[in-house]
């Protein structure tokens, strides 16, 4: 059984990995272009960093001073998912909810999530004419309904919104197990 430290000298190597000083060189890109495409690319490797729980802690807060609690950097990567999705661009939504939905298995990144307004956002992404996006709100939905906020998520038309994606099985495969999926697991406790 690895202990935390060697199971991080396994996943960054022997002299550690500057996640911090890449993320905060990609946000930093992001927020300094104006180029959509390069935004694109960008969103969507932060979305995919999202993944791994490994890097869950890197996408809240980061303390950088050598005295604790003087100096806080915060890259603030799941409010710029949460930003993205109320972009025009259909790829930054698509890539901003999928990085909400990669980083929800986390509870404290749900509760960002929610503190920050995101549920509305999530849900608004079902009406999404893009297939991934769709598939992306489905998933998060399913890690972030909880107690605290299940009355939210659990409003009628969400609720009917997906019944229809479980009954397209023709459709998508993919929407009618995701959303089978959050009904067994959330309308199943009522």
């Amino acid at each position: 059984m690895f202990t935390n430290d060697q199971r991080q000298q396994e996943r960054t190597g022997k002299y550690g990995s500057p996640r911090f000083q890449y993320l905060q060189e990609l946000v930093s890109q992001f927020q300094n272009t104006a180029d959509e495409e390069a935004k694109e690319r960008i969103l969507a490797n932060l979305a995919n960093f999202a993944y791994d729980p490994y890097n869950y802690n890197f996408l809240r807060q980061f303390v950088t001073s050598v005295l604790p609690n003087l100096t806080h950097e915060q890259l603030n990567i799941l409010e710029l998912f949460l930003d993205c999705m109320t972009e025009p661009n259909e790829k930054l939504v698509e890539f901003g909810v999928g990085g909400i939905c990669n980083s929800c298995a986390d509870q404290a990144n749900i509760a960002i999530v929610s503190k920050f307004g995101g549920i509305p956002l999530i849900i608004q992404c079902l009406s999404s004419p893009v297939r991934n996006t769709v598939n992306y709100a489905l998933g998060a939905l399913y890690y972030v309904c909880n107690e605290s906020n299940k009355e939210e998520i659990l409003k009628p038309e969400v609720i009917d919104a997906i019944k229809r994606y479980a009954a397209a099985e023709e459709v998508s495969a993919s929407f009618s197990n995701l959303a089978k999926a959050f009904l067994d697991k959330h309308l199943s406790e009522n």
